[in-house]
């Protein structure tokens, strides 16, 4: 039989139960495997009872350090109760001065104080009594989130200054650091917000007119990554000169934004307008004449492109990629099999093969081909080679070299580029053979 003998407003707080005639401190913390919640009773004495009743902070700060003890009971474990009992007289029937020094031995949960309006100064100087005197039922879990937030940029060694804050507060990242990062207006001090938009301002300024478009190797919502590093450079390095007194954390919030939203709006462009944002407007043109482009992949899957599809080829292609890429699927090919050429890309070397046929094939005889290699820039780079060859063709891409047609001579130039900029090593090697 349990029956609640003293319980508080707030709801995590340690009730007081009744359970076969012996009163008990019931708190739920931590979870067993399943990830529900756990809950830990263990015995008190009436003394007990009385302060608990009448002193909401010896309450909090006997919550405060048995929930170390719940920590280490994990998902399965008995609490320790013989510890958790041992806590009792010296927290709750204790001078303030001895427990002070109490809470100098012992762990204990910071945090749950300060969610609970611990004076932090006091905290921090090991006051912990003191502290306590401003202690509230209900709970403030943002302030105990920014504690910390603190905490952590503390041991990094970073301080915040008014603005700093403001700016982390700005773009939502105050807490963690890792959040997609918004614009909040609202978070930020009024006094204080006309200083956050100039340095927006200046962030928007140093990058207008620059984009990340998207990369459908990486899959549908992938971005740019050259393209996001080039425009976190640039406003990084615009923000630091207009406003040299930022920490590196504000200034990377800041960038972080710019190259959010922008991804974003790559992201929720259909692919016909991506391209058209990209410079491959020429494409809708000229690529007409193009009566049939094949598309094909590393697993043998094939999609045909006819001129009189109502999207662009290489929209159709990029999509193409998008819905097939993967890990071990990272050679696309595009083939205009009128004109008996086409080029085929390994995403997984940055690189780029056109092949021409020479001779067509006769009789028993293989048609002959002439296959030629070059290095290819990242995303970009891949998306201007695909859209020259959908508007001319391999001639088109001439302009776009230097083009090398003996591979052991390509491998060699790959090997040197990559041992500048370390990547990953190739699933395989390139291939001599055609389309």
């Amino acid at each position: 039989m349990r029956d609640t003998v003293f319980r508080r407003k707030g709801g995590w707080i340690p009730n007081v139960i009744r359970e076969d005639d012996e009163l008990k401190l019931m708190l739920g913390a931590g979870a067993d495997a399943n990830h529900a919640p756990r809950t830990f009773t263990f015995s008190i004495g009436e003394a007990h009872l009385a302060v608990i009743r009448e002193d909401l902070a010896r309450h909090l700060l006997l919550w405060s350090a048995v929930l170390p003890l719940c920590d280490a009971a994990g998902t399965q474990g008995r609490l320790d109760e013989n510890a958790a009992v041992a806590l009792l007289d010296p927290i709750l029937l204790s001078a303030p001065a001895d427990v002070d020094a109490l809470f100098q031995r012992i762990r204990w949960d910071r945090g749950r104080l300060i969610a609970h309006g611990a004076d932090i100064d006091l905290l921090e100087r090991g006051q912990v009594c003191a502290a306590m005197r401003a202690a509230t039922e209900t709970s403030d879990g943002r302030r105990a989130q920014e504690y910390h937030a603190d905490r952590r940029r503390a041991e990094r060694g970073v301080v915040l200054g008014p603005l700093d804050a403001a700016l982390l507060m700005y773009t939502g990242q105050y807490l963690h650091g890792s959040t997609v990062p918004r614009r909040v207006p609202d978070a930020v001090d009024p006094a204080l917000l006309p200083e956050v938009m100039r340095v927006i301002a200046s962030a928007e300024q140093a990058c207008a007119g620059m984009r990340i478009g998207r990369d459908p190797h990486r899959g549908k919502r992938a971005t740019d990554k050259l393209a996001w590093d080039r425009m976190a450079t640039t406003v990084d390095a615009a923000v630091r000169r207009a406003h040299p007194e930022l920490v590196d954390d504000a200034v990377r919030t800041v960038s972080f934004l710019m190259c959010s939203e922008a991804a974003a709006h790559s992201r929720s462009t259909p692919m016909e307008d991506d391209e058209e944002a990209a410079g491959d407007r020429a494409d809708l043109g000229e690529s007409a004449r193009k009566t049939i482009l094949s598309f094909t992949d590393d697993k043998g899957v094939e999609r045909k492109w006819f001129a009189d599809n109502p999207r662009t080829a290489t929209a159709e292609f990029w999509e193409f990629v998008g819905d097939r890429s993967a890990a071990d699927n990272e050679v696309f090919t595009i083939e205009d099999e009128e004109m008996g050429e086409g080029i085929q890309l390994h995403f997984y070397a940055d690189s780029i093969a056109r092949i021409t046929t020479v001779h067509e094939g006769e009789g028993a005889s293989d048609p002959e081909y002439q296959v030629e290699y070059s290095l290819v820039d990242g995303i970009g780079g891949y998306r201007n080679l695909v859209s020259a060859f959908v508007r001319g063709g391999c001639a088109a891409l001439e302009q776009h070299g230097p083009w090398m047609t003996d591979a052991a001579e390509f491998e060699r130039a790959r090997r040197r580029r990559n041992a500048h900029q370390p990547q990953r090593e190739p699933a395989h090697t390139l291939s001599e053979g055609p389309l």
